[in-house]
């Protein structure tokens, strides 16, 4: 490899790590939401601001807090959706398959057009 060759893999791994760091520390100006849907049906939806814990249908226990929702018990024998990290971020979610409950974040933003939608 050249010194050009160098150069360029490092101009394009900087731009990367940009785009990467814009995304990922992007403040969401909108209202962001948890949505609990239990058997494909919504069970409830909850603001994210508030400290709350949900009770969902005796199954499974949410915990909403400092701006992000997890899964604190589910009587499944799996415990996948316990073990899951909290999720905060717009598209999130948590699922725990054997109770059927699907945990998923939104956000009143509107989401622009992408490239390839346009």
């Amino acid at each position: 490899m050249k010194k050009n060759d160098l150069l360029l893999a490092a101009a394009v791994i900087l731009a990367a790590a940009a785009v990467f760091a814009f995304q990922f520390f992007r403040q969401s100006s909108g209202r962001q939401f948890v949505e609990v849907a239990v058997d494909g049906e919504v069970f409830g939806t909850y603001d994210l601001g508030a400290d709350q814990t949900i009770d969902i249908g005796g199954t499974n226990c949410l915990v909403i807090e400092d701006g992000a929702a997890r899964m604190e018990w589910a009587d499944c024998p799996d415990q996948v959706c316990v073990r899951h990290r909290a999720v905060s971020r717009d598209g999130e979610s948590i699922i725990c398959l054997p109770n059927q409950v699907v945990v998923s974040v939104d956000s009143t933003e509107e989401n622009e057009l992408d490239g390839v939608a346009q």
